[in-house]
């Protein structure tokens, strides 16, 4: 079911490979058909994205109820189970908690002679958080990008989403976007709704900034409007490494996998152990726990393409295999876990533990679970309060201070044959 690799006495694997070439994002045919829709939307506005969303989600709507209401919001409370409101209420208060951490502050240091220098933090002004629909709709997931862009300031949240067909919104994806202060929801989704919050339509703002999970189309067309507005990052499918020792329990390891296989077939589940006891009773448990799963099918393609058990020598090969992975959740099932985090290089998020469960950082520990996948954790870094915010330079000369340095700039400027930028300088001491 699983691929076993013993790398003790093989070095290598095609699983590194596999991995590599895993990617959401695909070209030919979609990109053509995404790229017309997001033409489309820019040339046209409103028509084209009550269009295509008729086309694709056969709902009929008009500009008038794009919007959702404040009705509409407050009969999804009745709609909700109500110790599920409590849940996303707690988990939006640990998430702010969170990230309130992250803020920085502008700030500004005084040299010799006049020269002030500094940083001028401000919040972007207009977010747009994509939210996905149907049965990929995660209330989790619009907390997640909501509430850090709350936090960091922004004064206008406005979040796009599939309309939902006969029984509408989910509710609970527009309890979790009232509870984290978004402004506005519109019932859109596809290519269409990114389209729209990039460019604007007579109905729709134009935001700054895109955020949130989709489809392959809705990744496409953030990455075709990306230099309209910004965009967090094209994320790939889900994984999860379990380093562990003789240590960890086998149940617990192989229910963290399935919590990842069950996301998508081409979601990826690793083990790496220098048990290789522990790696014949994971396999097993991986068996069994399978066969309990409503999304059994889905969870067992991922293994048998997409998963592994690897046995190695050590803990440090076993953090090397980490490092050239670079997974998206990583946990240390280990005895001495702390011990191991100057170790790290490349993991999206570091789950420290046996009873530190991947879910933890899906819904509720704080921490963002937009996370780089696909190994660009390598120079990616988690969803965070710097995305919502804007640096500026600040830099304040007296002519002291100028004239000290103003033979150096102009010789700089000259020798790349910039005689305006020499002259600027030059004029106010002639």
């Amino acid at each position: 079911m699983i691929q076993f690799i013993d790398l003790r006495s093989n070095k290598d694997s095609d699983i590194f490979n596999k991995l590599a070439a895993r990617s959401q994002i695909e070209y030919g045919d979609i990109q053509n058909k995404v790229a017309d829709i997001v033409n489309n939307v820019k040339k046209n506005g409103d028509k084209p994205v009550l269009e295509y969303t008729n086309m694709f989600d056969k709902v009929e709507l008009c500009p008038d109820n794009l919007l959702v209401s404040q009705v509409e919001i407050e009969e999804a409370y009745e709609k909700v189970d109500k110790e599920l409101i409590e849940v996303i209420k707690r988990a939006r208060k640990n998430i702010a908690q969170f990230h309130e951490k992250q803020l920085e502050k502008s700030w500004f240091t005084t040299g010799e002679d006049g020269v002030i220098l500094g940083q001028l933090y401000n919040p972007i002004e207009v977010v747009g958080i994509y939210s996905p629909g149907g049965t990929a709709a995660y209330p989790s997931s619009v907390l997640m990008n909501a509430v850090p862009a709350k936090v960091a300031g922004v004064s206008r949240i406005v979040m796009v989403t599939p309309p939902g067909g006969a029984n509408g919104i989910n509710p609970a994806i527009l309890v979790a976007a009232n509870e984290a202060g978004v402004n506005e929801i519109y019932r859109v989704g596809g290519a269409q709704a990114v389209a729209a919050v990039a460019f604007g339509t007579q109905s729709i703002p134009k935001v700054d900034k895109i955020v949130g999970p989709g489809n392959i189309y809705v990744a496409m067309a953030k990455r075709m409007v990306y230099g309209y507005c910004d965009i967090d990052m094209i994320a790939g499918p889900s994984e999860i490494m379990v380093v562990a020792d003789d240590t960890a329990n086998p149940r617990f390891v192989a229910a963290d996998m399935l919590s990842q296989a069950e996301h998508d077939a081409i979601a990826s589940s690793i083990l790496v152990t220098t048990s290789e006891r522990l790696a014949s009773e994971v396999q097993k448990e991986l068996e069994v726990q399978l066969n309990v799963l409503p999304r059994k099918e889905i969870a067992e393609k991922s293994l048998k393409d997409f998963g592994a058990i690897i046995v190695v020598d050590d803990i440090d090969s076993a953090i090397n295999v980490a490092n050239k992975i670079a997974p998206e959740h990583l946990e240390l099932c280990v005895n001495e876990p702390f011990g191991l985090i100057s170790y790290i290089k490349n993991a999206g998020a570091v789950f420290l533990g046996n009873y530190s469960s991947e879910p933890l950082g899906d819904y509720f520990a704080g921490p963002n679970h937009v996370l780089p996948t696909s190994g660009t954790a390598r120079f990616f870094s988690p969803l965070n309060i710097s995305e919502f915010m804007k640096k500026s330079s600040i830099i304040s000369y007296s002519k002291k201070a100028l004239q000290q340095v103003k033979d150096d700039v102009i010789m700089f400027a000259e020798a790349e044959g910039l005689k305006a930028h020499a002259n600027a300088i030059r004029v106010r001491f002639e």
